[in-house]
């Protein structure tokens, strides 16, 4: 009779302190999940404030209703406003378009004119389709390497210049075609492409 007391005894006090347990688990958490949103909007709303990029961003998305259609042209206007398109953004993109992140890394890495790195002050884009390969991007990219010290993708040390390549740019007839500051330019040979560039940056454009 004495052990069932004492027994019983041991198993009021361990509910006892789950209880205690439990009040103080809800104690250290007191928000709610709705208050929390709600929190996250007011952050977000005060970095929408600060930032006049991100408002063009949320403009984008507004004029597709926030639809899933948008993420490419909101892509678009991330990069046209920043230059390229950063971690935070592309989270930021697929938290209000409710797309998940992986989706919006896939497109952002799929399309050549998405960049996940910061720009240089001027772009040269080699188109890499098959007739502007055939007639010169081999030593393109040597003469690049040679006098720039950068490869396809990167950006020379001092960011004045960043190389890109492209499939194709639609202008086979010219090949080999180059697109510079987003102008593009045919049957370029690599002496002149370096003097181009040279002028380029010391011009200034």
């Amino acid at each position: 009779m004495n052990g069932n007391k004492i027994r019983y005894r041991e198993f009021t006090m361990e509910q006892g302190q789950a209880a205690k347990e439990s009040n103080r688990s809800s104690k250290s958490s007191p928000v709610s999940a709705s208050e929390r949103r709600r929190s996250a909007g007011r952050k977000g709303s005060k970095v929408a404030q600060k930032d006049k990029r991100r408002k063009l961003v949320d403009a984008t998305m507004r004029r597709y209703g926030h639809s899933t259609y948008a993420l490419i042209e909101t892509l678009h206007t991330v990069q046209e406003a920043y230059g390229y398109l950063d971690d935070d953004n592309l989270k930021y993109v697929a938290h209000s378009l409710r797309v998940p992140l992986s989706k919006v890394y896939g497109v952002a890495t799929f399309y050549h004119f998405f960049t996940l790195k910061p720009q240089g002050d001027h772009t040269a884009v080699v188109c890499t389709g098959t007739a502007c390969y055939i007639k010169g991007v081999p030593a393109i990219m040597k003469a690049f390497k040679k006098n720039f010290d950068v490869e396809p993708g990167e950006t020379t040390a001092d960011g004045k210049l960043s190389l890109l390549t492209a499939r194709c740019i639609g202008s086979c007839g010219l090949a080999p075609a180059m697109v510079y500051d987003g102008e593009i330019a045919g049957m370029q040979e690599p002496e002149d492409i370096v003097s181009k560039v040279r002028a380029m940056i010391r011009n200034g454009n």
